[in-house]
């Protein structure tokens, strides 16, 4: 079931949209083909309900950020290591982010730990 938004707003938070679109992305650049993906959250979605989570949609894009994180990592577009360090990361700027600023990494660009790197999957 997918979260209830509002008509002029199709994502409730940012962040949303912001994975949806990095899902799509992916897919049209060939990493995988959509129905891989339908099939991998469906099971994801299914997984979540078995597990006692809300039937209400309100996890809906908490399992599709778990679940994309998961399938990138199964088919070896991405490095376990570097998500969690990556996810660490995000955190602590969470964490120390003044209220009311953009929370950012520092050090994001160009050889820096968390530039993107090529896992050796084929895309």
């Amino acid at each position: 079931m997918l979260p209830k938004a509002e008509p002029d707003r199709p994502f409730a938070e940012p962040w949303h949209a912001q994975v949806f679109a990095l899902t799509h992305a992916l897919a049209a650049a060939g990493h995988f083909t959509w129905p891989e993906w339908a099939a991998h959250f469906s099971r994801a979605l299914e997984q979540a309900e078995d597990a006692g989570g809300p039937t209400d949609g309100s996890d809906y894009y908490d399992v599709w950020l778990a679940a994309l994180e998961a399938f990138l990592i199964e088919t070896r577009f991405a490095d376990p290591a570097q998500l969690k360090d990556l996810q660490e990361a995000w955190t602590t700027a969470y964490l120390t982010t003044p209220h009311g600023e953009p929370v950012e990494l520092p050090g994001r660009g160009e050889g820096s730990e968390f530039a993107m790197r090529d896992t050796g999957a084929a895309g």
